[in-house]
């Protein structure tokens, strides 16, 4: 039987992006978002109603993933949860000496706190049958610091420093937990932000964009479906030997 697969943030960008090369590679995938129109457009154009299902869930709130999380795993057909991609999350801008309490917690809520409350819905069950797939979502910014995201940084450090530490509590137990580290990617994140920036300094689109693709030696940014390739191959049961890294999908920028 096909592995069952939660994707959360799966309704637009890299959480799209992986849920499409998984359910390509015949997984079934539970989408999860806040969203039910994205998750719903993303869903049926996949094609492949036997693959898929969504919930809707804000992984910053543990009601609401103990509700969607149980609803995956008992639905006809998927059962129990194997692979758990924690991809949701947040990514605002502001300087630090503007950046308030309730803002920042809603950063670590989103970030960080989400990726503890997605894994203890499921990691007990993955304990038991001795199989299990973890991959966080992290970015760069688990790797280095940027300007202006200090928030964002700061949950994105706590996802890897989370995913070390319970590869190694996981490690005989059949389970692998790995941090993917995507550097600025094509999505309506980035050009959002970049429409931000031309807003706020009136510069053009091309001289924004430039800002982003500079800091990647390849001069480019990267593809969805580049970091969900990464996605499929830690999935694999072929991948259990890779545990505990941050692996940088950024063209360079990180080695």
């Amino acid at each position: 039987m096909p592995l069952h697969a939660v994707v959360t943030g799966a309704g637009s960008g890299i959480g799209a992006a992986i849920t499409k090369r998984l359910v390509e590679n015949n997984y079934r995938v539970t989408l999860m978002g806040r969203r039910r129109d994205m998750l719903d457009r993303t869903a049926n154009a996949l094609g492949a109603p036997d693959l898929v299902q969504s919930f809707v869930c804000d992984v910053s709130d543990e009601k609401s993933v103990a509700k969607a999380f149980a609803k995956a795993s008992a639905a006809a057909g998927f059962g129990a949860i194997e692979v758990l991609v924690n991809n949701a999350g947040v990514a605002p801008t502001a300087p630090f000496h503007k950046l308030n309490f309730e803002d920042w917690n809603a950063v670590m809520d989103a970030n960080l706190h989400g990726v503890f409350h997605c894994t203890q819905a499921v990691l007990s069950g993955m304990r038991e049958r001795k199989f299990g797939r973890i991959i966080n979502i992290a970015s760069t910014a688990a790797q280095k610091g940027y300007a202006y995201v200090s928030a964002y940084c700061a949950a994105k450090h706590g996802v890897l420093g989370l995913s070390r530490a319970l590869a190694l509590e996981t490690a005989q137990q059949g389970i692998t937990v790995n941090a993917v580290c995507p550097g600025f990617t094509d999505t309506e994140i980035v050009r959002s932000s970049i429409t931000k920036i031309q807003e706020k300094t009136g510069r053009s689109e091309t001289e924004v964009l430039a800002e982003f693709t500079g800091v990647n030696p390849q001069g480019r940014l990267v593809l969805p479906e580049e970091v969900a390739n990464v996605v499929l191959w830690l999935c694999a049961k072929e991948s259990a030997a890779i545990t505990g890294q941050a692996i940088s999908v950024s063209g360079g920028e990180v080695m």
